[in-house]
């Protein structure tokens, strides 16, 4: 791979994990949020979503695209990165290895999810609370979507602390630390909407 082909894909992978991506994430987990409310405000909040004129095409071209792209080379980047957190054990260096190890359980878990979701929707089943009640009816299920809420989460937020010194946003050691806080910030929460809006199907 040429450099400047491979600094485009990174710039690519990196703006498409903050944008569309991240932003459907949190857009996700308000719409799951709902459920704490209730079933009625679930299934509302559900259906003007499903409802959304050309939903699969917004669907396609705004979230499994982007979503293929940034996974497929991120795990070209995941496999290929080297690790030295046994040599060099300082706080930048673990975060680059989770985001690596919270990128490959995320791929794994959206492709649950939208098995367990969109296919089946596709198939013929209609997409309400009781659908995901179901899916977290089973302890062990409940636990793994758990996991993958906070590895997604946590993906998106240290990608975000990336996002900004790729582009340049945070170009100072002052900056990247007020951002580290920042992320660390909406980590927190936003894996307290994620894990609260799943516990409320049980």
């Amino acid at each position: 791979m040429s450099t400047n082909r491979e600094f485009f894909y990174r710039k690519l992978h990196s703006l498409l994990g903050v944008i569309p991506i991240g932003a459907f994430l949190v857009v996700h987990l308000l719409v799951n949020y709902q459920a704490v409310y209730g079933v009625e405000r679930y299934n509302q909040a559900t259906q003007f979503m499903t409802s959304l004129p050309f939903v699969y095409v917004l669907e396609i071209f705004l979230i499994y695209l982007p979503i293929l792209f940034h996974g497929i080379y991120g795990l070209y980047i995941a496999f290929q990165a080297r690790h030295n957190t046994t040599t060099y054990g300082t706080f930048r260096n673990w975060m680059f290895r989770f985001q690596r190890i919270t990128g490959v359980i995320t791929i794994i878990f959206i492709a649950w999810h939208v098995w367990d979701t969109r296919v089946q929707a596709m198939l013929g089943a209609e997409v309400n609370y009781q659908m995901v009640a179901d899916i977290v009816a089973n302890p062990l299920a409940l636990i793994l979507y758990i996991i993958g809420i906070v590895a997604a989460v946590f993906h998106f937020a240290n990608g975000l602390w990336a996002f900004a010194v790729t582009w340049g946003i945070t170009v100072t050691p002052r900056s990247q630390v007020i951002s580290t806080y920042v992320t660390l910030g909406i980590f927190v929460v936003i894996t307290f909407v994620g894990v609260r809006a799943i516990l409320a199907f049980v």
